[in-house]
């Protein structure tokens, strides 16, 4: 099964019915998927911590939510995880490109690429990392740990992951 159709088909089984989305090469694919699919809620946004405030609503509302991203972004949005997602312990599933680790050929995404699990760590924020033949089960896992657990959960998609290594 290819990279998106995983990360596709591990967001329908969590039964994630709202997505926001900042655009990303890598997670196109995923991206006009969700476009595609009548039970699944997409909401482009223009910033991270928009999206983490829009899936926050939707979560108070009764909606299962997530956000798809870049871990660049992250960084855009550690405010609004922390003052809202994990003060009033909201779950979201944050499902990040994580560009700047093995085999970037940029080399600025390397500073963030580097710093984003410990930022996660910073934030008490659990991640998971899949490779290409788990993502599905991976992402439905992470769902569940942050229902549980009443916080945002990241599932961290590296270079090798698309590539399929």
């Amino acid at each position: 099964m290819d990279p998106a159709t995983s990360v596709f088909n591990g967001l329908k089984k969590s039964g994630i019915d709202l997505i926001t989305t900042v655009p990303c090469a890598n997670l196109k694919e995923v991206i006009l998927m969700l476009e595609d699919d009548p039970d699944i809620k997409h909401v482009p946004v223009t910033r991270e911590e928009e999206g983490v405030g829009i899936c926050a609503g939707a979560w108070m509302g009764g909606g299962k939510t997530a956000m798809l991203m870049q871990n660049s972004g992250l960084g855009n949005s550690i405010n609004a995880l922390a003052s809202l997602n994990q003060l009033y312990g909201i779950p979201l599933l944050m499902i990040m490109n994580h560009l700047g680790v093995e085999g970037e050929p940029i080399c600025a995404q390397v500073p963030m690429g580097e710093l984003t699990t410990r930022l996660l760590d910073a934030l008490v924020i659990p991640y998971l990392i899949p490779d290409d033949h788990d993502a599905e089960q991976t992402i439905h896992r992470a769902w569940n740990l942050a229902t549980a657990e009443n916080k945002p959960v990241a599932v961290l998609l590296d270079i090798p992951f698309w590539e399929g290594a």
